[in-house]
C-alpha cells in the first residue's frame, strides 16, 4: 500500500486523488459517529460506530503512510473535506448549506487555491 500511495502523491492529480479519499473518509467517519449519537439506537448504533471507527482509521493509513509534505498539502485538504463534509451533511441529514456557509466555501476554496497554485 505504501508503494502505490507514494507513486500517487509523487504526482499532483494522484496527490489530489489521495487527499480527496482521505478527506471522504474522515467525513464519513465523522457522519457515522454523529449519526450513532444522535440518530440510531440499539444494533444500528453499534454499526453506525464501528463503520465510524473502521473510516477513521482508513483515514489515518491514506493520510499517514504516503512520504508527503502534508503541511504544503494540508490548504488543499481543508477544502476538500469540507466540500465532502457539506455533500455528506446535505444527503445523509438532509441539511442545506445557509448562505454564509456558501460564502465561507468560497473563502476556502480560494484559500486552498492559493496555496496549491501559487508560485507553481
Amino acid at each position: 500500500m505504501r508503494n502505490l500511495l507514494d507513486h500517487l502523491v509523487a504526482h499532483r492529480i494522484g496527490a489530489f486523488v489521495v487527499l480527496l479519499l482521505a478527506a471522504s473518509l474522515e467525513a464519513y467517519g465523522d457522519s457515522s459517529f454523529q449519526t450513532a449519537l444522535y440518530r440510531s439506537s440499539g444494533m444500528s448504533r453499534t454499526i453506525a460506530f464501528l463503520a465510524g471507527a473502521a473510516a477513521l482509521v482508513a483515514y489515518g493509513l491514506v493520510v499517514n503512510t504516503p512520504r508527503w509534505d502534508f503541511g504544503k498539502l494540508i490548504g488543499v485538504y481543508v477544502v476538500f473535506f469540507f466540500l465532502v463534509a457539506q455533500i455528506i451533511a446535505r444527503i445523509r441529514f438532509g441539511q442545506t448549506p445557509t448562505w454564509p456557509v456558501l460564502l465561507g466555501a468560497g473563502l476556502v476554496v480560494t484559500g486552498g487555491l492559493i496555496i496549491s497554485f501559487w508560485g507553481s
